[in-house]
């Protein structure tokens, strides 16, 4: 070997005892790197004692003789025991098995002899010794050495714990854990990009201190609180004060179905909720000064409806109706309601008629008269209106449904005299479609004038999305050939993301007997496939280059892709990215609330409206979109970080675009830009300070705790799921509350206790 310049460790410590805590640090340190050097290359040292370790004038530590190492996965049963018996781990002393793990506890054999100038155990024979590490527990080095730093004692005792699973997965875990330990600047410091694996073990132990842990989850708990009863002031639901579930509305809607006559055999149905945007956009612009929403919400017409379908044939959707590709999802439109015998019903809240339309058969029969007279009053009675306060109008509305005969009518809405038209048509006598409208209700088959602020959202989408692909998939092809990026993660990654696109389909897609459903399960496959490989590219671009200059914002995300789910790291960014998520929407409505009973009501998600199938399918895409949207925003980030090279002009420049993408043509455009340029800043501090897996989970708590329904009424059929979106939130903070503290006690154990 090459001449060293200086003495071995053991003599060194025999000299002058244990040394000094600070150079103690500097030289395990050191010692750390040059063992995760070994094992980075697979090579097990074996023999990892104090004479083996040489310290040259420079203060350099060199790790010496490997005659015993060997690569790991090529040692044989005969070789286990090959050592220094006093710096063998119990399992390799027993011939079971030498890992990693059996070189982390010799490590931690030599650390406690630098700091203590001792041996932790002393034997005089190998059964003896085996006894020691496995019965007994070192001398505490608090007992030995004063004003020690509890943190080396901690990561000692963790090295030498009998049992291999519980010790530091690497040696730059210990580097990390000793006082002022960060492998990762020291990485950075000489130029190299840590890997996956130093990323991860850099964060291990790295979690919260008790008291800033449950004030944290004290936070989560008190803005869970606050958003419900602001949500209770701004939620328009609780205001028109629903009574009707969806199996009554769906029941009132068959009934009237044979009231009017209609025989027809349903083969299938699907119903859902939607809210009527443009009849709040109306109040918005009509009622001047400003709008009592208490008065306008208790009045017709009301802006949520309940739409119900059935059909002699099975219902199979034919488009998306997301960006998560979601296939199988009936909707009012889709499959499109052309084929004979198809009824659709829209009712309000109360079961009170708004829409009806049928298609007559294609196929009709001789009748003997030519002329039959349409009574209408049945549909004007489901719809809770007077026929006679009404005047007869031209009629201006055109129908899916042949019909042989058009009425209309013209008069105001009952309670809000509110500018009302009725339109219907009939065949043969017997009525096919019959709807209330307003100055507000546009014409759903025919095109749009866009405007603006449309044209320019599509603009800057349309950027983004150009932006993301080339430069995402250029990244990705590079760093492919170049053999870069966590390819294990972005596995894992992407079987993740098609699993909850699965479950999303399973909770949120229509099921019938038909081979439609089979062919919606072949695309739902497809889906979950393409998402998985997109999100793989897309990891793979971004990952490489996040972890060759920020990798700190990795840790928690590479350990919880690493199987670390108890890492108490992941525990403390779980829990600050649910803090976020559930803290920011209490600012957002206490901007609203100070605005008073003119603020815009609150519409709030349907989904919850609809049952726990549907409560589920909130949670299920909640997952994809904050693995998804953490991606994007990312590299979204980077590249920003790349061209502006400033970290806060990046972040600003990032908060700017997203909020002029999502606020453009809003009718409260300051309020609502305000709100969402706060809300970009906190996902770019997120992303900056915590990582990304506080970013994920920060999308994922607040889509998750902000699709409820506020209601004061137990016994609201919609409450148990409002609850459950509730306890998904706070089972996160209290997950990743108990998690970050790894183990420490909420106070001290009193001296006085036995």
């Amino acid at each position: 070997m090459e001449y060293v310049d200086g003495e071995d460790l053991a003599s060194l410590v025999r000299r002058i005892g244990r040394l000094p805590a600070d150079k103690g640090v500097e030289i395990a340190r050191k010692l750390c790197a040059g063992l995760a050097a070994a094992h980075e290359k697979g090579v097990l040292h074996r023999d990892l004692k104090p004479s083996n370790i040489m310290l040259d004038a420079r203060g350099h530590v060199l790790l010496t003789d490997f005659g015993l190492a060997g690569l790991a996965d090529q040692l044989s049963a005969a070789e286990v025991r090959n050592g220094t018996p006093a710096y063998m781990a119990p399992e390799q002393l027993a011939g079971k098995e030498v890992t990693v793990q059996s070189d982390i506890y010799a490590l931690g054999l030599v650390l406690y002899e630098i700091f203590t100038g001792k041996r932790p155990f002393e034997a005089n024979s190998m059964a003896e010794l085996v006894r020691a590490q496995t019965e007994t527990t070192p001398v505490s080095l608090a007992s030995l050495v004063r004003d020690l730093d509890p943190a080396v004692e901690r990561v000692i005792l963790r090295c030498l714990d009998p049992d291999p699973s519980r010790r530091p997965l690497s040696a730059l875990a210990v580097a990390a854990a000793l006082p002022g330990g960060d492998p990762l600047a020291a990485a950075l410091a000489a130029g190299e990009t840590p890997t996956p694996k130093m990323v991860a073990a850099a964060g291990q132990g790295l979690g919260l201190r008790p008291g800033v842990a449950v004030g944290l989850l004290a936070l989560v708990i008190l803005s869970l609180a606050g958003y419900y009863a602001l949500e209770l002031r701004r939620s328009a639901l609780e205001r028109m004060g629903t009574s009707y579930s969806p199996e009554v509305l769906s029941q009132k809607a068959q009934d009237l179905i044979r009231t009017l006559g209609f025989s027809d055999s349903a083969t299938d149905q699907a119903y859902g909720f939607d809210w009527d945007q443009s009849v709040i956009n109306y109040i918005e612009s009509h009622d001047k000064p400003a709008p009592d929403w208490n008065k306008a919400l208790a009045q017709r017409p009301l802006p949520l409806h309940f739409w119900y379908r059935q059909s002699p044939y099975p219902l199979t959707a034919l488009s998306y109706h997301s960006d998560l590709l979601t296939p199988g999802v009936v909707d009012p439109t889709d499959p499109p309601p052309i084929l004979s015998g198809m009824i659709s019903v829209d009712l309000d809240p109360q079961g009170r008629l708004r829409y009806l339309e049928r298609i007559p058969e294609q196929q009709q029969k001789p009748i003997a008269t030519s002329s039959t007279q349409v009574d209408w009053r049945p549909l004007f009675a489901a719809a809770g209106l007077d026929q006679t306060q009404l005047q007869p109008a031209e009629p201006l509305q055109t129908w899916l449904a042949t019909s042989d005969t058009r009425m209309a009518w013209t008069g105001a809405w009952p309670g809000s005299n509110r500018p009302l038209r009725v339109e219907a048509a009939a065949l043969r006598g017997k009525p096919v479609a019959f709807s209330l409208m307003g100055p507000w209700t546009n014409p759903d088959r025919m095109p749009k004038d866009s405007t603006g602020g449309e044209r320019v959202q599509f603009i800057v989408l349309a950027v983004l999305a150009l932006t993301i692909l080339f430069g995402g998939g250029w990244l990705a092809r590079r760093n492919m050939r170049q053999g870069r990026g966590d390819r294990v993660g972005a596995r894992r990654l992407a079987v993740w993301i098609g699993g909850a696109e699965m479950a999303l389909w399973i909770c949120g897609s229509h099921f019938n007997a038909s081979t439609g459903t089979f062919g919606m399960f072949i695309l739902a496959i497809c889906t979950a496939v393409f998402y998985g490989c997109a999100v793989y590219a897309l990891y793979i671009a971004l990952e490489p280059q996040v972890r060759r200059r920020w990798p700190h914002t990795l840790i928690s995300w590479t350990a919880i892709l690493n199987g670390q789910w108890r890492d108490p790291i992941v525990g403390r960014d779980v829990l600050v990215g649910t803090a976020l998520g559930i803290g920011f929407p209490v600012l957002g409505n206490a901007v609203n609330a100070a605005l008073g009973s003119n603020a815009p009501p609150r519409l709030g998600s349907t989904d919850v409206l609809l049952g726990f199938r549907s409560t589920l399918a909130i949670c299920f895409q909640s997952m994809p979109h904050g693995i998804r949207d953490t991606l994007v925003f990312a590299l979204v980030l980077f590249l920003l970080r790349a061209i502006l090279r400033n970290q806060w002009l990046a972040m600003g420049a990032f908060a700017v675009i997203f909020t002029l993408q999502t606020t453009i043509g809003s009718s409260h455009f300051v309020i609502d830009s305000l709100e969402q340029l706060i809300a970009y800043m906190l996902v770019a501090a997120a992303a900056w300070r915590f990582g990304l897996l506080a970013l994920a989970v920060f999308i994922l708590s607040n889509n998750t705790v902000g699709s409820m329904q506020a209601t004061l009424h137990t016994g609201a059929w919609y409450l148990g799921n409002t609850l459950f979106l509730i306890a998904c939130g706070l089972a996160l903070a209290v997950w990743g509350c108990y998690t970050s503290m790894a183990g420490q006690k909420l106070w001290k154990t009193s001296l006085f206790e036995s």
